[in-house]
Order: structure tokens, then C-alpha cells, then sequence
């Protein structure tokens, strides 16, 4: 999963736009995201032995500033927005940028890629609860089943289609930097989703998002810092870091960010955030094309789970 991004606009279009329906074109824009994530997932797993986990959300970030900076340069001039609101891009830069990918990478360095996938597929629970205690959002029984029945398909995944292999599962420093991940990812998204009215970045996703870059680039080089200094850190240059370095700041950076946050803008946090759940299938697809593991008749069955689940949230009463 990665950092979201959406276009300001006025507060009096706001909450309609909010209150749209799930449309195929949404859909398929919000599917984007659990793909790139999944692919961010194998990279960053695959890359443990090139390079540190913190060192490579800072690089990653760094990268992807340097390509969006020509299209956003202007939000860097003396007197834009982004110094006068500098607390609102601090905290979205920390919570994103800073805290969520940089847990992320974490996980993937100390844990089983089934317990990471199992604690991160609890992000629509935590996303209905912070949005209903510090955001005053309320909870349809809609969106509790909804809940339910996409996690449901995520076990199946997570289980490999035998319920019995869940009970081996045991909790691991990963699975907690993963529930912080989490727990990050869903005040990140309901603060996103804020309505704010800056002429200079309304419509521009590119300066929204490196406004944010800006102090999340703090953040992560603050604590790729403490990482070299209190740790054995490492980094291997050659072709596959550089290509692992490009890929992640295209795709799960810039590519998702783009989409979940337009996602976001079309029909709120909460049912944007059940198509998280589709990262695990996702995978599952990538190792059969990558790592010659072929889908299983479970891999339907859970599709069918968590898009039921995505389907019966989003609807309205």
C-alpha cells in the first residue's frame, strides 16, 4: 500500500462528490493501487539483501520528488500555500511519507510475508473506527458486513484455502510495525480527505503530493539517519536496486497515490479503503507470474469474497 493523493476542491462540491456511487470507472481506477502495492510488496522483499529498509523509503521518495518536481516546482516558491499551511503537509508527510512506508519496508524485513498480509488486511476496520471516533463519520451495518466479508476473503487467501494453517500463525515484530502501518494509513486518509481550498494545488495533484514530499522527505531522511547510526545498515548498487528503485517510485508512488486519492475524492475514505483487500489476490498473481505459482481454485472464491464485501459496503441504503 502506499501514500494517497487527491485534488483539493471547494467545500460546497465537496460532500457530493463524496456521496457518489461506486462506478466501474471508479472501481477500476481504485484497483490500480492494490495492484502497484502488491508488486511493492515482492520488490521490497526481494531487495532485503541490496539495501536497508528505511535507507529505501528515503531513496525511493527522493526519486519520485525529482520526477514529479517539474510539473509541481511552482508550490516551492517563497510565497505559496505550502509554508503558510506547513502543519497540514508536516503531518500528512509524517503519516505517510515518513511513518506508513517506512513500517511497510520494516515488516518486510522481520516478518512472514502471511502475517504481514493478515494484520494489513484489518485497514477497513481501522479505517470505519478512526473515521467514526475522530471524524464524526458514521458506521452503516452495510459497511461492518462489508468488512467482514472482504477479510473473510483475505483469509481465505492468507490460509492457502486451509482454515487449520491460521491457527500456526504466530505474532511477530513485523505484524507490529504492520498494525502501526495501518493504523497510520487510515488517520492519513481520513486527514486527506479533509476539505481544503488553495487556489495554487486545487486540481493539482502533482504540487498536492509534493507538498507533501517536501516534509515527508524530512522525516524519512531523519529517520534513514537514525538507521545508518544505530544499525548495521547497508546498500548495494547495481542494476536490480536501481530498477527496484525506479519501479517503486513510479508505480506504488506516483501511479497509486494518483489513483486511490482520486478513488478518495469520488467516494470517501471507508469504501476506498476495502480495495486494499484486493493486495493479497493480487500477489497471489504476481507469484504465479513471477515465481511459477499457479492460482487455485481458493484465489476465485476469495475474489468473489472481498469484491462481494467492496460491493455491499458501498451501497447505499
Amino acid at each position: 500500500m502506499q501514500l494517497s493523493v487527491m485534488p483539493l476542491m471547494p467545500r460546497a462540491c465537496y460532500s457530493a462528490s463524496m456521496n457518489q456511487r461506486l462506478t466501474p470507472a471508479t472501481a477500476a481506477l481504485l484497483l490500480v493501487p492494490p495492484l502497484m502495492w502488491a508488486g511493492n510488496a515482492v520488490v521490497g522483499r526481494v531487495v532485503v539483501p541490496l539495501i536497508s529498509p528505511i535507507t529505501l523509503n528515503f531513496l525511493r521518495w527522493l526519486l519520485a520528488f525529482a520526477l514529479l518536481l517539474p510539473l509541481s516546482y511552482a508550490i516551492l516558491k517563497r510565497n505559496s500555500v505550502l509554508w503558510s499551511s506547513w502543519r497540514r503537509y508536516a503531518l500528512l508527510g509524517l503519516l505517510g511519507v515518513g511513518c506508513y512506508n517506512t513500517l511497510q519496508y520494516l515488516a518486510l524485513n522481520t516478518s512472514t510475508p502471511i502475517n504481514v498480509t493478515l494484520v494489513a488486511s484489518s485497514t477497513p476496520i481501522f479505517m470505519l473506527a478512526v473515521g467514526r471516533l475522530f471524524f464524526g463519520q458514521t458506521i452503516s451495518r452495510r459497511q461492518v458486513g462489508g468488512a467482514l466479508l472482504s477479510i473473510a476473503g483475505v483469509l481465505l487467501v492468507l490460509c492457502r484455502g486451509e482454515p487449520a494453517l491460521l491457527l500456526q500463525l504466530r505474532l511477530l515484530p513485523g505484524d507490529v510495525y504492520v498494525l502501526l502501518a495501518t493504523l497510520a494509513w487510515a488517520f492519513y486518509s481520513w486527514h486527506l480527505s479533509q476539505p481544503v481550498d488553495h487556489p495554487e494545488i486545487r486540481g493539482n495533484w502533482a504540487a498536492f503530493l509534493v507538498a507533501q514530499m517536501v516534509f515527508g522527505l524530512g522525516w524519512a531522511g531523519l529517520f534513514a539517519g537514525a538507521e545508518w547510526s544505530l544499525t548495521d545498515a547497508h546498500i548495494s548498487w547495481g542494476w536490480p536496486l536501481c530498477a527496484a528503485l525506479l519501479f517503486v517510485a513510479v508505480g506504488p508512488s506516483i501511479l497509486a497515490y494518483r489513483s486511490y486519492g482520486l478513488g478518495v475524492q469520488r467516494v470517501g475514505p471507508a469504501v476506498a479503503a476495502f480495495f486494499v483487500n484486493l493486495t493479497p489476490l493480487f500477489a497471489a498473481l504476481l507469484s504465479a507470474a513471477f515465481l511459477g505459482e499457479a492460482p487455485r481454485i481458493f484465489h476465485g472464491l476469495a475474489f468473489v469474497l472481498i469484491v462481494g464485501g467492496i460491493l455491499l459496503a458501498s451501497r447505499k441504503a
